[in-house]
């Protein structure tokens, strides 16, 4: 049996006010070594104001934060240069180029020698996909390529921990697949990711431990796969689909074409009995529910702000 891994971040009835506005309300987090935890709440919901706690930004009304095993915010210049961040959108000097504002953050940082400073912005500007960007200033970046710089400038230090909030804010559909792609790559070398997110595609695509939060609260903290149970239904795929329908007999929840929902505990028993009578299989598919389906039973279908899908703005 392996041993649990230990937590990165660990919370405990962590509590922000605002005057007599309670914006965080007594939240544990438990996020271990070589997760992907997607952070999940509509719009306002406390998601910035916790990762902001957790890097020692703002101070917490109560409760207690530990990020790498080092209290926060007490020791927080411990923890800082093995953390990568990116919070509220990418901050850079708008007439500098992004190669130019990435050596002086590594300059101003502990991310390694000033004789491959070089190397190390080269190399966090193609693996965001703006390694030919040329000596233009960021002031003229579309707002996807700011948010590339600001992942690039969180790869710097090659982190042992990623913290993103929004990373995908402003890419579209192409540099979404390429930062989920590089998110993924990140974490099969170890590094632990915790994204936070209002947008449940994003979590869904990309994590593996889901947080969810609402009004400060935080209402649930599984894993993607224990939260995805099965509805009791089976789709199956079969060009004899009329002969499968007339066959399960008001098992049948519905057809499209050549695939029936079909209600049934057992999908292995189910094929075997389709096969067995002549019917030909060319899959079969466990349905279970979406993550939409989980939070929005938590949070209300009428919160406009927690978006099924991203949208991409260049």
């Amino acid at each position: 049996m392996r041993p649990t891994p230990d937590p990165v971040i660990r919370t405990r009835a962590l509590t922000k006010r605002y005057g007599r506005v309670l914006a965080v309300d007594g939240i544990d987090l438990e996020v271990r070594a070589g997760d992907t935890y997607g952070f999940l709440g509509p719009n306002g919901s406390g998601k910035t104001t916790v990762v902001r706690m957790l890097l020692g930004l703002v101070y917490a009304t109560a409760g207690e934060i530990e990020v790498l095993g080092v209290p926060v915010p007490r020791r927080v210049a411990e923890v800082l240069p093995h953390v990568g961040a990116l919070v509220e959108g990418p901050a850079a000097y708008g007439h500098l180029s992004g190669r130019r504002n990435l050596a002086l953050l590594d300059a101003t940082g502990r991310a390694g020698r000033r004789s491959t400073r070089a190397g190390r912005v080269d190399d966090a500007l193609d693996r965001v996909g703006l390694g030919g960007v040329d000596e233009r200033p960021v002031r003229t970046y579309s707002m996807g390529m700011r948010q590339r710089l600001g992942l690039a400038a969180a790869l710097l230090s090659a982190p042992r921990l990623l913290v993103l909030d929004e990373p995908t804010n402003g890419l579209d559909p192409r540099g979404i697949q390429e930062i989920r792609a590089l998110l993924a790559e990140l974490n099969a070398a170890g590094t632990t990711v915790f994204l936070s997110s209002h947008l449940l595609a994003e979590v869904e695509a990309s994590c593996g431990q889901v947080g969810v939060i609402d009004r400060g609260r935080l209402l649930l903290q599984e894993s993607l796969d224990s939260l995805r149970t099965p509805t009791g239904r089976v789709l199956v795929h079969t060009p004899d689909a009329s002969t499968a329908h007339a066959l399960l007999d008001g098992r049948v929840i519905e057809r499209s074409g050549d695939r029936l929902a079909i209600r049934a505990d057992d999908p292995a028993a189910l094929t075997r009995y389709l096969v067995g009578a002549g019917i030909p299989i060319t899959g079969v598919t466990v349905e279970r529910r979406s993550l939409e389906e989980v939070v929005l039973s938590l949070v209300g279908s009428g919160n406009d702000h927690l978006e099924r899908r991203g949208q991409g703005h260049g």
